[in-house]
């Protein structure tokens, strides 16, 4: 996997989506209201939830914001329904482009999902063009601000608790899991002592692509035009 840091994508992106708080706090509580009203709303036993949960507090969504979408994911009334939805697209030199969605308005999200791919440069490609480049992992990032712990403390931390493979930067321990075992590592690591930046789902490119600084600038513009959309909830790529 190395090559592909999610960690510098999401530092990378950080200012970004801090001046647009309000619509990652939508998308959050979109998210927090699906899980709600497919596994329940205790997150003890509903892994979607405690996820969707973990992502929050990892964007500092208000605890309010949170509580109520739980509450309105838990009421029968509520009177709204979201479908996931996934559009496979390329971008510059070829760069496949993931794009999960939560939408009540499927015509609306993929002429929108059209739009920003074309608009900037990309194409939207056909079902099982992209995907098949992309494998689920569970993904937990472990800032090394906050841990004195070395490379081999937190190796041994990882492969103990059942984690996959590490990635290990100046910045961050960047851990892989199978998605099944994401919340029993998770939990284990957390009853070490470590404290995650981040746990949650992923999709990691099994091939990736290098891209010139022009091409990257591209790319970039393509990812902001999809996730300025309401119903776009995750964008992933194959740019190395």
């Amino acid at each position: 996997m190395s090559g592909h840091s999610k960690w510098s994508n999401i530092q990378g992106r950080k200012n970004a989506q801090d001046s647009k708080r309000a619509k990652v706090f939508q998308k959050l509580s979109r998210e927090i209201y699906m899980a709600v009203k497919s596994g329940g709303p205790d997150p003890d036993s509903n892994p979607s939830l405690r996820l969707a949960m973990d992502k929050a507090k990892a964007a500092n969504m208000p605890k309010d914001n949170v509580k109520r979408a739980i509450d309105k994911g838990a009421n029968p009334n509520s009177g709204e329904n979201y479908e996931e939805v996934v559009y496979e697209g390329y971008g510059p030199s070829g760069v496949g482009i993931l794009i999960h969605a939560l939408t009540d308005n499927r015509n609306r999200t993929s002429t929108n999902v059209r739009v920003a791919l074309t608009h900037n440069g990309g194409t939207l490609g056909e079902t099982g063009s992209v995907s098949y480049n992309f494998e689920r992992k569970g993904y937990i990032a472990i800032d090394r601000t906050t841990t004195d712990a070395d490379e081999d403390t937190v190796m041994m931390s990882v492969l103990e608790a059942g984690g996959e493979d590490i990635e290990t930067s100046e910045e961050a321990f960047e851990i892989y899991t199978d998605p099944s075992d994401l919340k029993a590592v998770r939990d284990q690591l957390e009853q070490d002592g470590y404290q995650l930046a981040t746990a949650e789902t992923t999709m990691v490119p099994k091939l990736t692509v290098p891209l010139s600084d022009e091409d990257q600038a591209k790319l970039e513009k393509i990812i902001d035009a999809l996730e300025d959309d309401d119903d776009v909830s995750e964008v992933f790529h194959t740019a190395d």
